[in-house]
């Protein structure tokens, strides 16, 4: 669980790191007052997307460790128990 929030919160602060970089630029190169909400947004997760396949490989790796092993431990006790069902009752 604790991957998991760390791997999301990663991505989540990535985007509004991206979010924030995008409206910087677009308010420095238009010196407008007000920003359109649609298009930044859009870009902003395009940019956070990709940067996240490079920058949080680490947290991505420990999150699918985490998920392998615990589908690894639920297929275990799964078969116990299929295991258990088919022996005979004597």
């Amino acid at each position: 669980m604790k991957e998991f929030v760390i791997y999301t919160s990663s991505r989540l602060g990535l985007f509004v790191a991206a979010y924030a970089l995008v409206v910087g630029a677009y308010l420095l190169a238009t010196g407008a007052d007000e920003v359109p909400m649609y298009w930044p947004f859009l870009v902003a997760i395009v940019i956070s997307s990709i940067s996240s396949v490079y920058l949080l490989k680490s947290q991505r790796a420990r999150f699918a460790a985490v998920v392998e092993r615990r589908a690894a431990a639920a297929s275990r006790r799964f078969e116990e128990g299929r295991s258990k069902e088919d022996e005979p009752e004597t």
